[in-house]
């Protein structure tokens, strides 16, 4: 999978946020969704212009930013 095939960052569109190709849904929508427990299939339904590569290439986007900064985390 290549996620660079599916997210597309712009300034003209959603501000310049990562969003999924030929949309206006954010990467950070689809994570938020996923992060609150929702399956593929419920975030699908509440955006059907996705499909289940599209949500998958927001996950892989987002695994490689977390490989490129370290974020701290108290102790």
């Amino acid at each position: 999978m290549r996620w660079q095939d599916y997210i597309v960052v712009d300034p003209t569109i959603c501000y310049g946020k990562a969003c999924i190709k030929g949309t206006h849904i954010m990467v950070s929508v689809i994570l938020d969704n996923h992060a609150a427990g929702l399956s593929p299939d419920e975030i699908l339904r509440s955006y059907p212009s996705l499909d289940r590569e599209a949500i998958q290439a927001a996950i892989t986007y987002a695994a490689e930013l977390a490989r490129e900064r370290v974020v701290a985390i108290p102790a």
